[in-house]
Formats: C-alpha cells, structure tokens, sequence
C-alpha cells in the first residue's frame, strides 16, 4: 500500500511540476492553447484507457460522448437558459445515461463484434447532432457561450490552459486511485480473463458497465471543455476520425498505463504542429512514425519506456 501511494503521488506532483514550468518556456500563446489541447485530449484518453486497458473492453464510438458534452454546453444556455456550469453536469449525465442504456446489451458482446457496436453508437450520435439542425445548428455547428464565474467572463489560452489542467489532475488523481479499490481490482481481473473473473466471485457484467460509464462521463467532460474553450462546436467532435483520435493516443501511449494515456495525447496533438514545416507530407510522416512507434513499442511508448529503464538499472 505505501508504495502504491507514493507512485501515486509521484505522478501527480510531477504532472503538477511539469504544468507549472511549462508556461515559462512559452513564447506565446498559441503554445498555451497546444498545452491545453493536450490537457483535454489526454483527459478523454484516460477514460477510454480505464475501459479499455484497464477493464479490457473495446470502444470505436467514444467520440460520441466527448460530442454530447461539447454540444450540452452549447444547446444548455442557448435553448435552455442553463448555466455553463450546470450544462457540464447535465452533459455528463446525459452521457452517463446513455453509457449505462446501451452498454447494458452491447457489452454482452466480445471482440470485434463490440468493436462494432459502439462505433454504431458513435455513428448513431453524430448523425442525431448533424440532422437536428434545429437545436445543434447542423453540419456547420454553433457557437458556445462564454463561461462565467461571478460575473468574470473566462476567456483567453492562458486561463483555459490552468483550467484544463486543472481538470486533468483530478481526472488523473482520480484514475490513478481507482487501480487500488475493489472495482480497479475487478476491472483488472476482466482484464486478464473473464471466465477467471466470474469464477472468482466479480459480476462481470455489472463492472463492465461501471468502466463504459466512467469512460463515457471523462470523455463528456472534456468535450464540455474543448467546446467553450473554443467558443465553438461542430460535428466533428463526435465524429468516427476522432474516435479513431482517441483510441490511437491510448494505444500509442500504452494500454492501462495511466501516464501513458498523456505521454500518447501529448504526441498525437503536438506532433503534427511540429509536422506542419513538411506541408505535403505532414500526414504521411505523421502515420509512419505511429506505425514505426507500434513495430518497436508494442506495449505503448511509456510501457516500453518502463521496461527499458528496468534493464539498465539491473
């Protein structure tokens, strides 16, 4: 248990240290909102790892719920006279509501035939944003009211860049504790075997459900944060390429590994800034180096890290 702890803390006060110097290194603030990107992506990615690398479930939709609290806090205030605030929470519900109706029947189902059917849940919710013109104002989007707090209007990269930190750390305190209760310790055992798990006395489809719902409210969160950060929201936020987005940072930083979910955000969002030099070829040197990454690192760019580093120790 001590040494859980102290890993735990490790992590978060290096997270913290590393939010805190960063701003001394930006020349402007186009680099704060990168930073802030990153910070969201990573929170989304740290969901979607509790469901997939640590509970060991596949999602191809989970864009549809970052969609869902993205446009709650734009259709709360404007139709529904909400508060931002409150748009968050209801966006997290509304999330949490959806993850628990329908996960109850799809994660029954294994493999690619789950792979499947949460891309059509994904699917499914990007068509209801771009047909309801209505209310989502359709394929071209709608604007996102500015957050208020005490009548203090939150704009600008540099105050979006402590809150959406601000955010990551309790979504990653709250990840990282999680590993060591009951429910980290079942999700751990659906990992390894169901059959094992089941034997062992966890009801294996209740705390599927529980991670589906846990992904579903992270990744509806950062949505809400993305959306009035920019002050704007379209479709492609609860689109396919962005499910693809998510699941490649988890991947690519490494499955189950918590660290590995922002090590992976950090890369997928700040690489092709850094790509941009090469014009034509961004997009092709940005997937070869994510395949060269996944032939040498299989187990995630963190994992890897970790191991290499126990050899030279030894």
């Amino acid at each position: 248990m001590p040494n859980l702890f102290g890993r735990r803390s490790v992590i978060l006060i290096a997270l913290a240290v590393v939010m805190a110097v960063l701003p001394l290194l930006f020349p402007s603030s186009y680099y704060f909102r990168v930073a802030s990107l990153v910070w969201v992506s990573a929170l989304a990615a740290i969901g979607l790892n509790i469901l997939m690398g640590k509970a060991g479930q596949v999602s191809l939709g989970h864009a549809g719920f970052f969609g869902i609290g993205a446009y709650a806090v734009a259709i709360g205030p404007a139709h529904l006279g909400l508060n931002a605030l409150l748009a968050v929470l209801v966006g997290a519900l509304l999330s949490a509501l959806l993850a628990f109706l329908v996960g109850r029947p799809i994660l029954r189902l294994k493999g690619h035939y789950l792979a499947i059917a949460t891309l059509g849940l994904g699917v499914l919710v990007a068509m209801v944003i771009t047909t309801e013109s209505g209310w989502t104002g359709g394929p071209d989007g709608m604007p996102v009211p500015k957050l208020s707090l005490f009548g203090w209007r939150i704009s600008g990269s540099n105050t979006w860049y402590w809150i959406t930190a601000g955010l990551l750390l309790i979504g990653t305190w709250f990840a990282l504790n999680l590993d060591d209760t009951p429910t980290g310790r079942a999700f751990r055992a659906l990992h390894d075997s169901e059959i094992a798990a089941r034997t062992a006395g966890v009801h294996v489809e209740r705390f599927k459900l529980q991670a589906f719902v846990i992904a579903a409210v992270y990744a509806s969160i950062a949505g809400s944060a993305l959306a009035m950060m920019n002050g704007f929201v379209n479709p492609d936020q609860a689109g396919f390429l962005h499910s693809v987005e998510l699941v490649t940072m988890v991947v690519l930083g490494g499955l189950g590994s918590i660290v590995g979910s922002i090590v992976g955000a950090a890369v997928l969002v700040v690489l092709p800034q850094l790509l941009t030099v090469f014009q034509d070829y961004e997009h092709f040197l940005l997937g070869l180096i994510i395949i060269v990454s996944m032939i040498f690192m299989r187990d995630g760019m963190v994992p890897m890290l970790a191991k290499l580093t126990m050899r030279a120790r030894r």
